[in-house]
């Protein structure tokens, strides 16, 4: 791969260890498996707890969580349309760049609007991406709310939050469907865990 930068004269530079290499030596795959839902759906905890099982059999992983992101890298983007897109925009960049290091991503995101979604889909090919919808109605996570953000919003102190004054577009096509209303957490990590291993993630 290589990409030329004319306008700032920056390079791609190709490493001396390949992805192919990392992959065959780690002993699985790596990849990008993309959790979207509402707040308070299941997500980031089904994230984590994946995390912690793959990690215990020795699978090389990492769990981008949303908050833990915006205390760092995107601490200076809010929450309007714009800064969304740009929030997603350079998680799918880092994401690639653990993909190419060898290490399978669990990224859990709102992650609202579908031309966004499909603008972080676009950056990876399709056998290294895997689209899950943490499906969960709105009312079922407010009840959940262990942040108290969807109350905030009711009462106007939070704006533009999604399920409440703002849009979740659903996927239309994910490649799995995680319904946190009718599995426990450890069934839906199972699904995952299983699906992913369907897929051919967990062998190099």
């Amino acid at each position: 791969m290589t990409s030329d930068r004319n306008d700032r004269n920056v390079i791609w530079f190709d490493g001396y260890v390949k992805r192919e290499e990392r992959n065959k030596k780690y002993g699985h795959k790596s990849g990008v498996v993309w959790l979207t839902g509402l707040s308070a759906s299941g997500k980031s905890t089904i994230a984590h707890h994946l995390e912690k099982k793959l990690f215990e059999e020795g699978v090389k992983v990492y769990a981008f969580d949303g908050d833990n992101i915006r205390h760092g890298l995107n601490s200076d983007l809010g929450f309007s349309p714009e800064d969304r897109r740009e929030n997603l925009r350079r998680i799918a960049e880092v994401a690639k760049l653990f993909v190419d290091a060898g290490i399978i991503v669990l990224a859990a995101f709102v992650s609202p609007f579908k031309k966004d979604r499909e603008l972080v889909k676009s950056r990876f090919s399709k056998d290294e991406f895997i689209e899950v919808y943490v499906k969960c109605p709105p009312e079922v996570c407010e009840l959940r709310d262990p942040k108290g953000l969807y109350k905030k919003a009711r009462q106007g102190l939070i704006k533009g939050y999604t399920g409440v004054d703002a849009p979740y577009e659903e996927p239309e096509n994910p490649d799995l469907v995680i319904d946190t209303t009718k599995l426990s957490v450890p069934e839906a990590v199972d699904l995952l865990y299983d699906y992913i291993k369907k897929r051919g993630w967990l062998e190099a």
